[in-house]
C-alpha cells in the first residue's frame, strides 16, 4: 500500500470518527435522561465504531408507531368503559396522598382504583402453579395466560394439563409469552409443540422476526406475568411459568433456585388485570376482544366486607410516554410516614429513586431493602452492589437472601396499609424498557400478610452492615462501578 493511500484512509477514518462524535453530541442528549446520555456518549467517545453500532441496535427506546397508537387506542376504550362504573369505594374516605397517587395512575394507565377486592399471597413456588391450575379447572368461558417465560417441564406439567382440560371443555385458552425470553429456553420447541397439541391459541410478545415484518429494539421486552380465569380470578406477581431453575444447565450446575411471590386476586380488579392482557393481545394479533371479554368491568362480584381491599392495576412500558411504575414507586416512597420496605431482585434505581429512598431515611423512617446475596446476572448484580455504600451510609438496612436461592419476588410496602406487588423490578430496565404490571393495594390485612413474608426473608437471610461493606476489596467495588455505568445505557 502506498503512503498516499495510507494517508488518505487514515484521513477518512479521522473524519469519520469526528463526524460520529459531533453527531452523537447532537442526537443522543435529545429527549434522554442526562445519565443515559452521558453513558452513551462515553461509550461512543471511547469506542466510536463499536459504540455507534450498539447505539443503532439498542439506542432507541421507542416502539414502532403502530404499536404506540394501539396502546393509545385501547387506553381510550378503557377510559370510556370506566366512566360511570361503580368503583365500590369512596375516594373521599382515602388519605389525600393516596387519592392523588391513584389519580396519577389512572391518568397514566387508564385503569381506576376499585374496592371490594380480595388478594392472597402465595410464596411457595410449586404451590402457586398448582393453585393456578386448580382455578383453570373452574373456567367456563376463557382463560388468559401471559408470562415473560413459558416452558413445558415437570414443574409446569400440571398447568399445561389444566389448559388441555379447559380446551376439551370448550373453554378458549389464549397464551402470550415473550419471544426472546421464552425462545432461549432449551426446551422451547417442546413447549410450542405441546401448546399446539392441546389447542391453546398462543402468540409471541414483541417478536423479533425481521423477515416477517416484526422488529423493534430487541431488548424491549414484555416482562408481565398474569393469569385470568373467566374475568373472576386473576394472578400476578414475579413468577414465570417454568421450573424453579429456569431449565438452565448453568443454573442447575450452580444449584440456583428462584424464590417468588404471587398474589391471587378476586373482585373488580380482575377485570383490570384482564385489560392488560387484552391490550397486549390486540397489540400482537390485531384482534380486539373487548366486545366479548370486556374491560372494565365484567360482572365480577365485589366483596362487601369492611376489610375488602382497594386495588389499582398500573401497567407500564415503552408503549407509554411516561414511566408509570417509576412514578408510582416515587409517589409511595415520598408519601410514607413510618416505614418503607423494598424487595427487588435487580435493584438498579435511577437518581430520583435513590433520592426518594435516602430522603425517607433523612425524615426518620425505617427503610429496609431485601436483595439476593448472590446473583444470576453478573453485570446487574455488580451494578446493584454499587448502590450499597450510599444506602448503608444513609441508614438503609440491607438484608441479603441466602444462596443458592435467587430472591426474585418484587414488592414494596409502606407504613401499615399500602403495598405494591407485580412484575416490576426496582431498576432502570423495568422503569423504561420492559412492559410491566403492578398491583397497588390498600388494606391492612394484605400488608400484614406481606409483613409475614418480609419477616421470613429477614429470618432466612442476614443483614449487611456498613462495617462489612467498607471491608470489600477495591477490585470488587471497581467492577461494581463499571457495571453501574453500563446500566445507564438505555
Amino acid at each position: 500500500m502506498s503512503a498516499e493511500l495510507a494517508n488518505l484512509i487514515g484521513g477518512i477514518l479521522i473524519l469519520a470518527d469526528l463526524a460520529i462524535r459531533i453527531a452523537a453530541l447532537i442526537i443522543i442528549p435529545r429527549d434522554r435522561k442526562p445519565t443515559a446520555a452521558m453513558a452513551w456518549l462515553l461509550a461512543i467517545f471511547l469506542i466510536p465504531f463499536v459504540g455507534i453500532i450498539l447505539f443503532l441496535i439498542i439506542g432507541n427506546v421507542k416502539l414502532p408507531k403502530k404499536r404506540m397508537e394501539r396502546q393509545k387506542e385501547i387506553n381510550a376504550i378503557i377510559e370510556q368503559r370506566a366512566e360511570g362504573v361503580d368503583l365500590d369505594t369512596d375516594p373521599a374516605s382515602w388519605p389525600s396522598w393516596f387519592r392523588t397517587i391513584t389519580e396519577q395512575n389512572r391518568r397514566l394507565g387508564a385503569l381506576p382504583a376499585t374496592g371490594g377486592n380480595r388478594a392472597e399471597l402465595i410464596g411457595d413456588y410449586q404451590a402457586s402453579i398448582d393453585r393456578m391450575a386448580a382455578d383453570l379447572d373452574l373456567a367456563e368461558r376463557f382463560v388468559h395466560v401471559e408470562f415473560f417465560i413459558v416452558a413445558f417441564d415437570d414443574t409446569t406439567r400440571g398447568f399445561f394439563a389444566a389448559m388441555e382440560r379447559a380446551v376439551q371443555r370448550g373453554v378458549t385458552v389464549r397464551l402470550l409469552m415473550d419471544h426472546i425470553a421464552s425462545a432461549k429456553v432449551p426446551i422451547h420447541k417442546e413447549t410450542v409443540a405441546e401448546l399446539d397439541r392441546i389447542g391453546v391459541i398462543w402468540r409471541y410478545l414483541l417478536p423479533v422476526q425481521p423477515f416477517k415484518g416484526h422488529y423493534q429494539r430487541p431488548d424491549l421486552r414484555n416482562h408481565r406475568k398474569l393469569v385470568v380465569v373467566d374475568g373472576r380470578i386473576a394472578y400476578t406477581g414475579s413468577q414465570n411459568l417454568i421450573d424453579r431453575s429456569y431449565d438452565s444447565p448453568k443454573n442447575q450446575k450452580r444449584g440456583l433456585k428462584w424464590q417468588e411471590l404471587v398474589t391471587r386476586v378476586t373482585g373488580s380488579s380482575v377485570t383490570a388485570i384482564n385489560a392488560v392482557f387484552l391490550s397486549d393481545w390486540y397489540a400482537e394479533t390485531d384482534e380486539i376482544l373487548l366486545a366479548d371479554e370486556h374491560v372494565p368491568a365484567a360482572d365480577v362480584p365485589d366483596d362487601p366486607a369492611p376489610d375488602a381491599l382497594v386495588c389499582q392495576v398500573v401497567p407500564s412500558g415503552p408503549a407509554y410516554e411516561l414511566e408509570n411504575n417509576l412514578r408510582l414507586f416515587l409517589g409511595l416512597v415520598n408519601a410514607a410516614q413510618e416505614q418503607v420496605i423494598i424487595t427487588s431482585p435487580y435493584f438498579v434505581p435511577d437518581e430520583a429513586m435513590m433520592y426518594a429512598i435516602t430522603s425517607a431515611r433523612l425524615r426518620g423512617l425505617e427503610v429496609q431493602l431485601f436483595v439476593s446475596e448472590i446473583g444470576d446476572q453478573g453485570s446487574v448484580w455488580h451494578a446493584q452492589r454499587s448502590y450499597y455504600g450510599a444506602l448503608l451510609r444513609a441508614g438503609v438496612r440491607i438484608f441479603l437472601y441466602p444462596g443458592p436461592y435467587i430472591l426474585h419476588a418484587k414488592h414494596l410496602s409502606i407504613d401499615d396499609d399500602v403495598a405494591v406487588i407485580g412484575s416490576s423490578n426496582m431498576d432502570i430496565r423495568s422503569f423504561n424498557l420492559n412492559f410491566e404490571i403492578s398491583l397497588l393495594v390498600r388494606g391492612r390485612s394484605f400488608v400484614a400478610d406481606m409483613r409475614q413474608v418480609e419477616a421470613e426473608y429477614r429470618t432466612l437471610g442476614r443483614e449487611l452492615t456498613l462495617d462489612e461493606w467498607e471491608r470489600e476489596p477495591a477490585t470488587a467495588t471497581f467492577l461494581d462501578g463499571v457495571a453501574r455505568l453500563t446500566s445507564a445505557l438505555q
